[in-house]
């Protein structure tokens, strides 16, 4: 039998490693990176086209008494929407103080307490139903329940209406996060004597908390950019949350989804061009959640 070096030259000969265009391997798979990357092109058209709409219609409005000034009437020149930005960060706060607390203490039955009762398959499945509610319906629910109890349109009946829309988000990503710890480190945990509540309080929701933090952020920029649950709860306000050293939280309050969808439909062109604005400063704020979110998905502790 004759080896490598019994050949006429002393060794095998060397495979052509040399790529090939024609043959079908290498066709095909040109092909369908072409094919990807051209869809990607498209799919990111209307985006990218929104964007600079957005630059160049509502950043040119852009100024410093956009956020310090009040609504103008409809034939006034200039203001702003401060009250809006502050009235919407007043209701995403309250649905995340509703929802954040409620959505990790659901998770941590989900994922800890008990992951195969018949209780959690139902609250799985209930939380993965109110990830398609729409968002209308979340407004008359909370319309039902906080409108017409206390028969006034407020800031915390936005915030209910946007907690529950925030809700599944916090539940169904928190849950995930806990199920990522390995099991080592709790039987690691259970081994120098801790508790139950413990292993949980000191282990698994700090391991797991960039990737709670993830869904919360996730939640707070869906949050900030529903309209029509807040047109059945909070309605709208030319007038600031906080007058005369007193807080008129039961009472309508302005936010910028509302501000946009009553500015774009009016005739005067002052209206559009804030509702240019506003849509702008909405999309950064929606943005910078985004982007905080990644940021604490890829950290970890």
């Amino acid at each position: 039998m004759r080896g490598p070096l019994d050949s006429p030259q002393g060794a095998w000969p060397l495979p052509n490693l040399k790529r090939s265009l024609t043959e079908p391997r290498s066709l095909n798979s040109t092909l369908l990176s072409g094919l990807a990357w051209a869809c990607a092109v498209i799919a990111s058209v209307p985006l990218l086209s929104v964007l600079y709409m957005l630059l160049v219609r509502g950043g040119s409005r852009l100024s410093l008494e956009l956020f310090t000034e009040l609504p103008p009437a409809g034939f006034e020149e200039g203001g702003g929407f401060g009250n809006a930005i502050v009235g919407t960060f007043v209701t995403v706060g309250i649905g995340a103080l509703i929802s954040i607390p409620f959505g990790i203490i659901a998770a941590v039955f989900l994922a800890e307490l008990g992951p195969d009762s018949k209780l959690a398959a139902w609250a799985r499945f209930c939380a993965k139903t109110l990830t398609g509610l729409p968002s209308i319906l979340a407004g008359v629910f909370a319309y039902a329940l906080v409108v017409l109890t206390t028969g006034t349109y407020s800031a915390p009946a936005g915030g209910v209406a946007l907690a529950l829309l925030m809700l599944p988000t916090v539940v169904l990503t928190s849950e995930e996060a806990m199920k990522m710890v390995t099991q080592k480190m709790k039987d690691a945990a259970y081994g120098l004597g801790c508790t139950r509540t413990q292993v949980i309080v000191k282990v698994v929701l700090p391991t797991a908390m960039p990737g709670i933090l993830t869904g919360v952020m996730l939640a707070i920029a869906r949050a900030a950019g529903e309209t029509a649950p807040l047109l059945f709860t909070a309605l709208f306000s030319n007038y600031w949350l906080v007058e005369d050293g007193e807080v008129h939280l039961m009472a309508p309050i302005a936010s910028l989804s509302v501000l946009i969808y009553n500015f774009s439909g009016m005739p005067f062109e002052n209206q559009i061009e804030l509702a240019w604005a506003a849509s702008l400063v909405l999309v950064m704020f929606v943005l910078i959640f985004n982007i905080i979110s990644r940021a604490f998905g890829q950290s970890k502790v």
